[in-house]
């Protein structure tokens, strides 16, 4: 059922977002409004080969910050001895999204590795961390990974590869090391440093796997979509029939103390002046990770207001990914939540419940009927360190008890006043009613048809006490900037002309945050952190996955 208390977050964001004029000021970003999806590299068919880099970056802040960081990368050793290149991937991912995709040699997080069930992945790491660093290497929870080929189902390990760690096989500085895993089942899988991992992977070294479906279920290939671009990676998350889906979203949740980034640069730019001066060795990072004082909470490597700006922005070099999730009344939208911090995060979504698929690329299924999923509605994601969560979520304004597109109070021509609704077998106005609405074409696609025609149940409030919002629309009613001349139900003023708005297509923003309220400030200062701001666009809106 639809989450009802939380309706009423998109009058908190109007009120809530005025704060980020000051940020937006400081920062001079969102020239426009982003969207999302998951980007990603492809290593080739059935036998994927990734080659990997860890190295050093800078990561921004929208405070002016510059972290020092260390993360993966797509690169491979050069010519020369202790040199590396960038290396382009064998593909990028979704199709609809490589004319705009790139693979950095440094990036934050990792990029995303998107292989299908059955495959034989093979992942070359090169080790060019800088000297004080030491060994470093990569472990995959899911996985059972071999240190040498895979042939015919066996491993064949190979003692030269790479050197013995205390978790898995390790990359010396300069050095390579292989590793080798079947992509059993799909999910969605995190990957990690297994070398001093309490400093290395707060340093940045983590990214995500992605496993397809082999075969998607048949009716799965009936889609909200229509004719729309298709910006998915598959059809459902599994192969179970309830997995379908028309978009997803990949939402890494990790966090950054500042202070511990200071130390490892000052301990690596000691050692590499030792190093010129004549010295043959130096001593191996030794950083003070107790007590714990995070101040940057981030999504896919970013902080607000960056992470919703647009993926793979020339601002953010090293950290391509952004966060910031578009839905048409109706669709279905696969969330994809990875824990990847050393502490818990409070994932807290508005608009609606989500429905919990899988964790750890488990599915969650009945014990007394395996062939039904039994996994809770949530509004919140407890986002556990290491841990992944897919989930799914629709919005159809269903229970708002008023009609959202405003028929016969907005005014305005007949196309929109009167407009129709059929119903279909659920009560909406969607491809299977009769007759059928079109998906972005009809404006009303996906409608609550008990609502049609509803009077909003509220009095406007006096506009000479409200402050519009980023995100307002401008009018309460969704796609509608303004109110024609004429309208029936007045309401509070809309946008003026030379207003900047994040919401052009006069959708409803619901903001999704960590429940945590520090966690929603970027070094202390509020707004920022780990916050997002998700749109429901109505339905003739296009949803440009690339911008």
């Amino acid at each position: 059922m639809e989450n009802l208390l939380h309706r009423g977050i998109g009058e908190f964001a109007k009120a809530v977002m005025t704060l980020n004029i000051a940020v937006i000021a400081v920062c001079g970003c969102w020239s426009a409004p982003a969207q999302a999806a998951v980007p990603g590299i492809t290593g080739g068919a059935t036998t994927p080969v990734f080659s990997l880099v860890a190295s050093a970056a800078y990561s921004s802040q929208p405070d002016g910050a510059l972290v020092y960081s260390w993360g993966y990368g797509c690169g491979r050793t050069g010519s020369a001895p202790g040199v590396v290149v960038p290396a382009s991937p064998a593909g990028f991912a979704p199709a609809a999204m490589t004319s705009t995709s790139h693979c950095a040699l440094v990036q934050l997080p990792g990029p995303t590795l998107i292989v299908t069930e059955g495959d034989m992945v093979t992942l070359e790491l090169v080790n060019a961390l800088p000297a004080a660093a030491g060994n470093t290497s990569i472990v995959f929870p899911g996985f059972q990974v071999c240190f040498g080929p895979i042939s015919g189902g066996v491993c064949h390990p190979s003692a030269t590869n790479g050197t013995p760690g205390i978790l898995t096989r390790e990359a010396a500085r300069g050095q390579t090391v292989r590793y080798s895993f079947e992509a059993t089942k799909p999910g969605t899988y995190g990957y990690h440093s297994g070398t001093q991992a309490e400093l290395q992977i707060e340093m940045g070294l983590y990214g995500a796997i992605i496993v397809l479906p082999k075969t998607a279920p048949t009716r799965c290939n009936k889609s909200a979509l229509g004719s729309q671009t298709d910006f998915r990676l598959a059809s459902s998350a599994y192969g179970h029939p309830q997995t379908c889906y028309d978009r997803e979203y990949l939402f890494q949740l990790s966090e950054m103390d500042s202070t511990i980034h200071s130390a490892a640069l000052d301990q690596v730019q000691a050692c590499d002046s030792a190093l010129l001066g004549g010295a043959k060795v130096c001593a191996p990072i030794i950083v003070k990770t107790e007590p714990y004082h995070p101040n940057y909470f981030l999504i896919n490597g970013r902080s607000m207001p960056d992470d919703m700006d647009g993926s793979f922005s020339p601002a953010y070099p090293a950290q391509p990914y952004n966060g910031n999730p578009h839905l048409h009344p109706g669709e279905t939208m696969l969330v994809r939540e990875i824990g990847q911090g050393r502490i818990q995060h409070p994932l807290h979504i508005h608009g609606n419940h989500a429905r919990v698929l899988a964790r750890d690329g488990n599915l969650l299924l009945s014990t007394v009927d395996q062939t039904s999923l039994a996994g809770p509605l949530i509004f919140t994601f407890p986002s556990v360190s290491g841990q992944s969560v897919d989930a799914l979520f629709t919005w159809t304004g269903k229970g708002l008890n008023w009609d959202v597109y405003g028929h016969k109070f907005a005014g305005g021509p007949g196309a929109r006043d009167p407009a129709p609704c059929y119903p279909d077998t659920a009560g909406f106005y969607t491809n299977a009613s009769n007759p059928p609405a079109i998906p972005g074409v009809t404006p009303n696609y996906g409608e609550w048809c008990a609502d049609h025609n509803k009077p909003m149940p509220v009095t406007p409030p006096d506009p000479q006490v409200v402050t519009n919002g980023f995100w307002y629309g401008g009018t309460p009613y969704l796609g509608l900037q303004a109110l024609d001349s004429g309208g029936v139900q007045p309401i509070t003023r809309p946008l003026p002309p030379t207003a900047t708005s994040q919401n052009p297509s006069a959708g409803y923003a619901f903001m999704w945050h960590s429940h945590d309220e520090r966690e929603i400030t970027t070094n202390d200062v509020f707004p920022g952190g780990m916050m997002m701001m998700m749109i429901i666009d109505p339905p003739g809106a296009a949803i440009d996955e690339r911008l």
